[in-house]
């Protein structure tokens, strides 16, 4: 995981908080373990199996653009979506179920079996890998931020926030959160909204002077609503405790048993990153060459 500052092998660390800690074992605790068994669990499951023989995989979204949503004319799209859809048809699963939920619901909803998959572009942290297993990430990420037209306050990190004494916010259980308290911002002081278009609105009608998320998603809805009163900062490289480069990559959740159905996918997810296949896929929703990785999901859970 190590990387120098700047655009790194990490290339960012910014989105979907560190929700793992302990109202995410809460939740878990609640809806209780998967109900597979644990003779499956010790020959790597056979969820992929049951899903070639019906047909259909369960994906579970959080709607949030540009990661995984419903669009304006119903369809179920998104980076992880349409990477999803490629891979599962390949290993023989011939159609894909979307399942929206919020984002904290995620890991507790798969572990309860109200889906199959995570396909919401989820950053791989440690305290997550204690739940759920991953694949190897399909992007990584930099901070950005959504100011008032002109950045009249100069915010371009979170360390800027702080010195400004500038109102921030950010989006429920986004990683944006974590890194600002690390940097000194008081957690009380921290406006959490839903989503990155309520950010936007914050910011446009004076709410807050700050609303801080990934650079794909703050800039993707900058564009989409053609704001005239706001603008999106320019990308940075958020620290994490200890004051190293914070790197955030995202990839597909399963749970802890299905080894053979991750193993599989990541077979085909290789695939695709060595043709440029999931560049081609993931462009069209705002990603680039930067966002692309060779990190892996052991690296990153370590």
């Amino acid at each position: 995981m190590a990387s120098p500052p700047g655009v790194n092998n990490g290339k960012g660390f910014a989105r979907r908080s560190l929700l793992a800690g302990g109202a995410a074992l809460g939740l878990l605790g609640a809806v209780g373990c998967s109900r597979v068994s644990s003779a499956d669990a010790k020959n790597g499951g056979n969820l992929l199996d049951r899903l070639t023989a019906q047909g259909t995989v369960r994906l579970g979204i959080a709607g949030e653009i540009p990661f995984g949503y419903i669009n304006r004319d119903g369809d179920f799209t998104g980076e992880a979506p349409e990477i999803a859809k490629v891979i599962f048809k390949r290993l023989g699963v011939r159609s894909v179920q979307p399942v929206p939920t919020e984002f904290a619901s995620l890991i507790p909803g798969l572990r309860s079996q109200q889906f199959d998959v995570v396909s919401a572009g989820m950053y791989i942290n440690p305290p997550r890998c204690e739940q759920v297993i991953f694949s190897d990430p399909d992007y990584q990420m930099l901070d950005a931020f959504i100011v008032a037209k002109g950045n009249p306050k100069k915010l371009r990190n979170y360390q800027d926030i702080v010195r400004s004494g500038a109102r921030m916010a950010s989006g429920t259980a986004y990683a944006e959160i974590e890194y600002a308290v690390v940097a000194g911002v008081k957690r009380s002081a921290i406006t959490v909204l839903p989503d990155q278009l309520a950010g936007l609105l914050a910011v446009e009608q004076g709410r807050v002077d700050v609303f801080a998320g990934t650079s794909v998603t703050v800039h993707n809805v900058v564009k989409q609503r053609n704001s005239r009163k706001a603008e999106a900062t320019e990308p940075f490289q958020p620290k994490d405790a200890d004051g190293k480069p914070a790197i955030g990559a995202g990839g597909f959740a399963f749970r802890p048993e299905e080894t053979k159905l991750r193993d599989a996918f990541n077979v085909e997810l290789h695939k695709m990153k060595r043709s440029g296949e999931l560049l081609r896929i993931m462009r069209p929703f705002g990603f680039t060459e930067t966002e692309m990785t060779d990190l892996t999901a052991k690296e990153l859970c370590s």
